[in-house]
């Protein structure tokens, strides 16, 4: 009777829900084509969809190409991690040119994130920051996967969900295809092209619609970064703060992302207070790198010098971060007698500072 019970409980994560969705929405002047019927939604018994905006172009998830559907085909989830995880790493390749770029995504969230000479250097540096959370992940490459990454990603102990590439070899492609299990897709167009659509971020509420423009940092060099601590960054701690900050920018808030110039060594998202997602990201940083000799990025500027005090216990070296608090002076002036780096998101001689704040 128990086996019985098991067997019911687990078809319906294989049981494919029927939709009648229309075939096209419109919003306004936009227009949206159903491109995939899903086999549910978030969660287990709703019927999902994915509509295509017509006329969208470029590197998005209007243009992906699916290789390999996988037993299962593509679901909600795996698409919103998906269109989460191109963004983030189109958002990289621009700001760290030649790179190779892993972006490892669970639940819309960036679970690790490292930079390679090439895709399998960037992809171990990026599962070795957290195996465990890594696990049954959504991964997401730049740059072409050939046969020896192609090994990795069918290693049924990391039960990957999607791999979604530009490009891959013949011999990655006969590799992928022996994991039943595994989507394999193709982006449409490699990611130093632009992505086009509207522009436009769309939230259902019951009883309304909230329409926003999305976001997009404009924190991309050196020269966007303004430093307001006694202490200055090296170009190291200048690049590891354009990689942390680009991650918060994809990771819900509150954020707290610690790495250095090349990986991720911690994530804190999702949490109400910033001194428990400051906790959170040091204590997954010990799963992999440690926090040692980190850069931290935090979403929002900190009330407070409670999250200063446990960067500097952590051996955590600098802080980039918005100021927008009435208590910026006393936080400054703490992480000066601590001897942190504090770089704001601001150019020098700007005013206000970028916050990256992501509901979703």
């Amino acid at each position: 009777m128990e086996q019985k019970k098991e067997r019911t409980t687990r078809s319906q994560y294989q049981t494919k829900v029927s939709e009648d969705f229309p075939q096209t929405l419109v919003f306004g002047d936009n227009r949206f084509v159903k491109k995939l019927s899903m086999r549910y939604g978030e969660n287990p018994g709703y019927p999902a969809a994915f509509y295509q905006e017509e006329g969208a172009n470029g590197p998005n998830m209007a243009t992906m190409e699916i290789i390999q559907e996988g037993t299962k085909g593509l679901s909600y989830i795996n698409v919103a991690d998906m269109d989460l995880g191109q963004r983030l790493a189109r958002k990289l390749n621009i700001i760290f040119p030649g790179k190779s770029i892993a972006v490892i995504i669970k639940h819309e969230m960036p679970s690790a994130v490292a930079l390679g000479e090439n895709s399998l250097e960037a992809f171990e540096k990026a599962w070795q920051a957290d195996a465990l959370s890594n696990f049954g992940s959504v991964d997401v490459f730049n740059t072409v996967v050939g046969p020896e990454l192609a090994g990795l990603l069918v290693e049924s102990a990391r039960n990957i969900e999607v791999v979604y590439a530009p490009s891959y070899t013949p011999e990655a492609l006969d590799i992928l295809s022996s994991r039943k299990v595994l989507r394999v897709v193709r982006m449409g167009a490699p990611l130093s092209e632009a992505a086009v659509d509207n522009g436009l971020e769309f939230k259902r509420v019951a009883g309304g619609l909230l329409i926003q423009k999305r976001f997009d940092s404009r924190i991309v060099s050196p020269e966007f970064i303004d430093v307001v601590s006694i202490k200055k960054p090296t170009d190291t701690q200048l690049k590891a703060a354009l990689l942390c900050w680009t991650v918060a920018c994809f990771t819900r808030s509150n954020a707290i992302v610690i790495g250095t110039e090349d990986k991720i060594h911690g994530i804190g998202s999702g949490q109400r207070s910033r001194i428990d997602a400051a906790e959170d990201a040091i204590r997954l940083s010990t799963r992999g790198y440690g926090s040692e000799g980190c850069v931290m990025a935090s979403d929002a500027y900190m009330p407070f010098p409670d999250v200063v005090e446990l960067a500097a216990r952590s051996g955590i070296t600098g802080i980039i971060y918005p100021l927008g608090s009435i208590r910026d002076q006393e936080v400054i002036s703490r992480a000066d007698e601590l001897g942190l780096v504090m770089m704001v998101t601001r150019k020098p001689g700007e005013i206000d500072c970028e916050r990256c704040f992501l509901h979703r």
